[in-house]
């Protein structure tokens, strides 16, 4: 018992190190050419180039700082509100890049890069450096020192320990053996620190309140929207489909109902012509219906959905689900599932992708869904791409939507959803 929950515990400052390691790299190296391509994409303003390329700087800050969100939930559950205004689709450059640049939550992003790039980077690389350091320090008491020096002469210091022979190296490793016992202290409140450290430039602030009543305002407005839309298009399609094709066959049938004594044979054709039709109206209602609420979502759930979606995707898809054997609001639900149903969509029209996977995981009050495709990147939430769309539906439920998608791919989409299970 003791053995695996020792072997337990290193295996987590390891991990937490692994993570505190490639936080600092991303800050230094992420931060650091956003704040700069920012800085050059607003001074370009003037000009008029900088009308085009800032949506899209701004674009890539927004996914940046969304990604540290969905880290700092995901690896030490704090939660960084997202609360960024929408942009009209189909806006003029000029008044996209100003309604950017007056957003609050922008303005905090782009005041984050240059303390994620310094504070961030030195919150993430303290904690990393007592997971890994001691191994300099292992290294040298087993003979390493013999390479920088013969003895006569200190060759190399290992932090206040000057290295010189066997026996200063081993006192190295003996101090390389204090820095692992406090990194199993303190790397996973010193990762915590780092998260809190991003909280506190990105979260709203004594505003936060007001601003959170203008995006749930904001929110409710686009849900109803939403349903006023999904509602004409249900008129919309069933007056073209459905219907129509029902007043044909009441038609046919009243045709029938004179010809069938006089021309049998005519009424028979007709017959077999109402039968087709009502059966391509049903074929029609089901199709409404499933578009509506899937009877496969309301039956089987989440999973079983997304699996009978990446069945009748004309791209092979993958599909891994942990949730266990409990089911979400209903709701929340079929918000899922039209969010992962557009990202295929996207997917399989703009990707160019040979293969999907589609994960879903519960943990923590958590539902995190990503989609992975081999595509050529290049994906971007805004300018009236469907992923606004999957933002906005998220953002009814307190949800986030990240997108990773470099030039020449992979691009993946991670939507995170609080909920309970039941």
């Amino acid at each position: 018992m003791d053995t695996d929950s020792g072997t337990g515990r290193a295996r987590a400052v390891l991990t937490a190190g692994l993570r505190a390691l490639g936080l600092a790299l991303l800050a230094l190296c992420g931060s650091l050419v956003l704040l700069v391509l920012t800085l050059v994409s607003l001074l370009l303003i003037p000009a008029g180039a900088g009308l085009i390329t800032t949506p899209w700087v701004l674009a890539g800050v927004r996914a940046h700082a969304d990604r540290r969100r969905l880290l700092a939930a995901r690896w030490c559950g704090v939660r960084i509100p997202s609360a960024y205004r929408a942009v009209p689709a189909g806006a003029k450059p000029w008044t996209r890049t100003f309604r950017l640049l007056g957003d609050p939550a922008v303005r905090r992003d782009v005041r984050w890069l240059p303390v994620d790039a310094v504070a961030g980077f030195g919150t993430a690389l303290v904690p990393a450096a007592l997971v890994f350091c001691p191994l300099e320090g292992f290294a040298l008491a087993l003979g390493l020192w013999r390479v920088f020096t013969d003895g006569t002469y200190v060759g190399w210091w290992y932090g206040f320990v000057p290295v010189s022979g066997q026996g200063s190296a081993s006192l190295a490793g003996l101090l390389g053996v204090a820095l692992l016992v406090a990194a199993g202290f303190l790397t996973p409140a010193l990762l915590r620190a780092h998260f809190l450290l991003t909280r506190a430039v990105l979260a709203p602030g004594r505003g936060e309140l007001a601003e959170r009543v203008r995006v749930l305002t904001q929110s409710r407005r686009d849900a109803v929207d939403a349903s006023a839309a999904e509602l004409r298009r249900i008129e919309r399609d069933l007056h073209d489909g459905a219907q129509a094709r029902l007043v044909a066959v009441g038609m046919d049938l009243g045709t029938v109902e004179a010809l069938i004594e006089r021309d049998p044979g005519k009424a028979r054709e007709l017959l077999a012509r109402a039968r087709r039709s009502s059966a391509e109206a049903l074929g029609e209602l089901r199709d409404l219906v499933r578009g509506v609420h899937p009877p496969v979502l309301a039956e089987r759930g989440l999973g079983d959905a997304v699996r009978a979606l990446a069945l009748r995707s004309p791209v092979p898809t993958e599909v891994a689900v942990d949730i266990g054997g409990g089911r979400a609001a209903a709701p929340v639900e079929s918000a899922a599932y039209f969010a992962v149903s557009e990202v295929l969509t996207n997917a399989v029209k703009h990707s160019g992708a040979g293969r999907i996977r589609v994960e879903l995981r519960h943990r923590e009050g958590m539902l995190r869904i990503a989609v992975t495709d081999d595509g050529g990147g290049g994906a971007v939430v805004g300018a009236g791409s469907g992923l606004s769309g999957v933002g906005r539906r998220l953002g009814t439920f307190d949800g986030v939507l990240a997108v990773s998608s470099p030039a020449g791919g992979p691009t993946v989409v991670t939507m995170e959803i609080p909920c309970v299970l039941s």
